[in-house]
């Protein structure tokens, strides 16, 4: 029986893999679990190079989740530095907690465990269970998502949100053995050369298997998908405000923050936003402090 058009995608992705993986501390057998957590956290929306010195210099202070649990919150939202997104260091500090709660301090290998800890959702319990602990998920980001959009359904884009179908596909590609390294195969494989813009489709090792070259690269036709900005916004204002409290080495004064955002009414909205998401605290009549 010839093998399915889909399975033969198999073997050639592998071996790309196997050629050209990328040294990252969070892979390999040599990568504790709680590694790979807080890699999985801090590439949310965050390029790898960026998250590299800060991971190690997260892991290099917090090796275990009991030794991130110790510290007040504000610590790692200081750690965090810039990478953006900074609610991520506080649920992964609250993760921290629950881990050393529930678990004894180990990262739990179950999904449902996983899942059931503060801040993450299917795709970090699935990743986290896969990469960490060996288990068969299907894990969806959004390099994966797109690798298979054009290899398997032959468009351009997957859909904004993940589709029945599309999880549908995806396990029935999932391999019964060694099925994390067929996932961190095509996420290395949407990240090196399946990229959103500017595919590198003569380095591709499926080019002759993917649907999307065989109909002739039809152009995305789906919603108008989110352009992210930056310059002006609130995320803006907010990273501004919060790099004066991470910078300092107590409570900052109001006229501090007045200072790093001129637009008053951007910036008294950010400031109670900051305080309402609990990374910041107001901790005087004028002062503020990380929490």
């Amino acid at each position: 029986m010839n093998p399915s058009p889909s399975s033969r995608l198999h073997g050639p992705v592998l071996r790309w893999y196997g050629e050209h993986a990328r040294d990252l501390p969070w892979r390999g057998p040599r990568a504790s679990p709680w590694s790979v957590m807080v890699s999985e956290f801090m590439l949310q929306q965050t390029p790898v190079a960026r998250v590299l010195p800060v991971h190690e210099q997260w892991l290099a202070r917090w090796p275990t989740p009991a030794a991130l649990a110790a510290e007040p919150s504000g610590e790692a939202v200081r750690a965090w530095g810039r990478l953006g997104y900074p609610r991520r260091a506080l649920r992964l500090h609250a993760a921290a907690g629950a881990i050393v709660e529930r678990h004894g301090g180990e990262v739990p290998a179950a999904y449902d465990d996983l899942r059931a800890l503060p801040g993450i959702g299917d795709y970090t319990a699935a990743a986290i269970a896969s990469f960490a602990h060996g288990r068969r998920h299907v894990v969806l980001d959004t390099n994966v998502r797109r690798v298979l959009a054009r290899t398997v359904q032959g468009v351009e884009l997957p859909s904004v949100a993940v589709t029945r179908a599309e999880r549908e596909v995806a396990l029935e590609l999932l391999p019964e053995e060694d099925a994390p390294t067929w996932s961190v195969a095509l996420m290395e494989l949407g990240a090196l050369v399946c990229t959103a813009g500017n595919p590198r489709c003569d380095a591709c090792p499926v080019r002759d298997l993917c649907a999307w070259r065989a109909a002739g690269y039809p152009a995305y036709d789906g919603p108008p998908r989110k352009v992210q900005t930056w310059a002006g916004t609130d995320r803006q204002c907010r990273g501004r405000l919060l790099a004066v409290l991470r910078d300092s080495a107590g409570p900052v004064h109001r006229s501090r923050l007045d200072a790093a955002w001129t637009e008053e009414a951007q910036r008294v909205r950010c400031l109670a936003s900051l305080v309402e998401d609990g990374l910041v605290v107001h901790v005087g009549p004028d002062t503020y402090a990380l929490p």
